[in-house]
């Protein structure tokens, strides 16, 4: 079993990323290790270019995401962690694959119309080309299993279709099928001032979503002030169906808690959101700020940093290596 996923360097993380993907990714090295699989985790910044980002800009990103996921646990003694341009055989695999995929499957993807939005003319040829570079992101480590969200499935389906075809194409046996992991613990956390969107660092407003490295006192009003409803909190969480910001605040206390929302509920039925929000921020502060303070004492040191990426970097490239080199003989590009 191997385990393979990214994650763009967009800057600070914050509650939604790591309650909905990090802290899965946390518990899934320990799980799949002791299934005797393994777990590879890296740095989409080849993806982070589909949108344009200052130099400076990108390489500071790359470093703080690297020290956001191992203050947040990700252990790069259990899991290889390294960021995509260390490792050129992913552009590599990603040209070959182009050859195979079709353009009638990338006209499909919901995401590039979703993103590139009425001016698609305008977008560039990597924001379009963006799930071919990921198909070959998780074949290039002949991948078993995938962590995706639900907008990702799609582009999980475009690598299994771009893998069946170059093994029929070719005659070889080279590329597994990936099986997607949807984790039904990941929570979908939302705005906390519309629980109607996603918590999202396109958000204008700071009190929309609470940072990893916010402070305890940052932590605190933002719960404070997150929007929710004058009415008391039920005794069963299936009654908080139709009242969108008491269930995202339920959500995220049972999912900091590593608790079901049923036991949230039970444990604050009957009580308003001014006993509640209280206990979520005491909650959230200890949760985080251990992550926040681990997080500060590696950014002193981002050489130290870019050294993990570098030692990451070594096991992916040895593990990419054959793969590499299988599809292009499969091509007859090795004479």
């Amino acid at each position: 079993m191997r385990v393979v996923s990214g994650i763009k360097p967009t800057g600070n993380l914050h509650l939604g990323n790591y309650l909905g993907a990090v802290k899965q990714w946390v518990r899934m090295q320990d799980e799949v290790a002791g299934q005797g699989g393994e777990t590879m985790y890296f740095i989409a910044d080849l993806h982070g270019l589909t949108e344009y980002i200052p130099p400076a800009e990108m390489t500071a990103n790359t470093l703080e995401m690297t020290a956001t996921m191992i203050a947040a646990g990700i252990d790069p003694a259990k899991s290889i962690l390294w960021n995509q341009t260390r490792v050129p055989a992913h552009s590599e695999l990603a040209w070959l694959l182009n050859n195979v995929a079709r353009v009638g499957w990338l006209n499909r993807m919901t995401q590039f119309k979703d993103k590139a939005g009425k001016d698609r003319e305008g977008a560039s040829a990597g924001l379009y080309d963006y799930p071919v570079l990921m198909a070959a992101d998780v074949l290039l480590y002949k991948a078993t299993h995938v962590p995706v969200g639900e907008d990702q499935k799609q582009h999980l389906e475009l690598a299994r279709d771009i893998a069946t075809k170059f093994n029929n194409d070719f005659e070889v046996d080279l590329f597994p099928l990936p099986e997607p992991m949807v984790s039904k613990d990941a929570p979908r956390i939302m705005s906390l001032r519309d629980a109607t969107a996603k918590m999202s660092k396109s958000n204008p407003s700071e009190m929309a979503r609470v940072n990893l490295v916010d402070s305890d006192d940052d932590i605190a009003a933002k719960f404070r002030k997150a929007k929710t409803d004058p009415e008391p909190l039920p005794d069963t969480f299936d009654k908080l169906a139709d009242r969108a910001e008491a269930k995202n605040l339920v959500t995220i206390f049972a999912a900091l808690a590593d608790r079901t929302p049923q036991s949230v509920v039970e444990e604050f039925a009957g009580q308003g959101f001014g006993a509640f929000k209280p206990a979520l921020a005491d909650l959230a502060v200890s949760v985080l700020g251990p992550i926040r303070e681990e997080l500060t004492r590696l950014l002193d040191d981002r050489a130290a940093v870019s050294a993990e990426l570098s030692r990451g970097a070594e096991k992916a490239a040895v593990l990419a290596a054959p793969t590499l080199r299988a599809a292009q003989q499969a091509m007859g590009l090795q004479i």
